[in-house]
């Protein structure tokens, strides 16, 4: 499953629930303001900034921050997750 780390108050967090729900991908949301051990995990894997959204699949990490269609694909590829291909 992709977790992705959240804030409320972020717009790329916004387009990225909106781009995975377009790709028919499911997602489990972790808010980073509610649940402190994600906030160190999101810093964990991002240098030390707060950086979201922030995808975890198996081994593969990556912030969405300055969000764009092609970043998520990208990193979809690098996971080994297409559209309309997810397998839990």
């Amino acid at each position: 499953m992709i977790i992705m780390y959240t804030t409320s108050w972020c717009p790329d967090c916004r387009a990225t629930k909106q781009a995975l729900a377009s790709l028919s991908l499911p997602y489990t949301e972790v808010d980073i303001e509610q649940d402190s051990s994600a906030a160190e995990l999101v810093m964990k894997l991002n240098n030390g900034k707060r950086s979201v959204p922030t995808l975890v699949y198996g081994n593969h990490a990556a912030s969405m921050s300055r969000f764009s269609i092609a970043k998520l694909k990208s990193w979809l590829e690098q996971a080994g997750l297409q559209a309309g291909s997810y397998q839990a």
